[in-house]
């Protein structure tokens, strides 16, 4: 490696573990946790009688929008959301974390890259509605199917549908995982909380990460269901994974106890704002 390439690469990792981005890295914790706390409201409204609908995070801009302080919120949302696409893209470019490069940190490190992809979209979704001046309310529930069908036209396309649907579900599994076992608490500096505070951080983290793992699930079976049975229509979203819910026996409670969960998992982003080691 020549000496200017390695001054480049030495400057990249200076500003990649820069004081900057730790600060991009809570900003956009707190932006992720507003929107599972909309995700969570819009959704336990519907068992309590009020309303309500299941949405996703696009949804939930979307209703976000309709209020007359909306385009407000939105442009903070998208600050902010773009601040967590910065830090999860520097994770994964410089790996701040020190993951190393064996398959367990390249994995790690993949994941850090496609959540900064997923947020610097939800930053442009949220600019989007700021700039139309004809906002519709709705949780989206057909992107996920059109989305589907035109991938599963591809060449490959089946297989495309379902590696994504395995992605989903080891996420799923790997969110319960957490949740069971609190792996989450190695990420947060507890020996500066109060009690109380490390309580509720280790309830809301447990409950916020299991309701994920049930979510996330469910999307990667409806997915892999679409691939399997070439049928997009199959296909769900965090939206649809919600309605699913409702169409159980006990479809209230399920909805009302997930939405309850996403609701505590906001708290814990809020948490991992002030606590999580970046």
């Amino acid at each position: 490696m020549s000496t200017a390439a390695q001054r480049i690469r030495t400057t990249g990792r200076s500003v990649g573990h820069g004081d900057w981005t730790e600060r991009a890295g809570r900003v956009g914790l707190v932006a992720k946790g507003v929107s599972y706390a909309l995700i969570g409201i819009l959704a336990i409204q519907i068992p309590l009688g009020q309303g309500g609908q299941a949405a996703d995070r696009q949804g939930a801009l979307r209703q976000l929008a309709t209020k007359d302080w909306g385009p407000a919120a939105l442009i903070a949302l998208a600050v902010g959301f773009a601040c967590y696409a910065v830090w999860r893209l520097i994770e994964a470019v410089v790996d701040r974390e020190r993951e190393g490069h064996d398959a367990k940190g390249l994995a790690k490190r993949a994941r850090s890259l496609g959540l900064g992809v997923l947020y610097a979209a939800s930053a442009a979704a949220a600019l989007a509605l700021v700039r139309s001046s004809s906002s519709r309310a709705g949780g989206g529930g057909g992107d996920e199917k059109q989305e589907t069908a035109r991938v599963l036209d591809w060449p490959a396309g089946r297989w495309i549908v379902l590696a994504v649907a395995l992605g989903f579900l080891a996420d799923g599994l790997y969110n319960v995982y957490r949740g069971v076992t609190t792996k989450f608490r190695e990420r947060l500096k507890t020996q500066e909380m109060s009690q109380g505070v490390e309580r509720a951080a280790v309830g809301s983290g447990v409950l916020g990460h299991l309701a994920r793992g049930v979510v996330f699930g469910m999307v990667g079976v409806f997915l892999a269901k679409a691939a399997i049975e070439y049928d997009p229509n199959e296909a769900v979203g965090i939206d649809g994974a919600l309605l699913k819910l409702v169409q159980h026996d006990q479809g209230p409670l399920l909805l009302g106890l997930v939405a309850g969960g996403l609701i505590a998992y906001a708290l814990y982003c809020l948490v991992e704002a002030r606590y999580r080691k970046i």
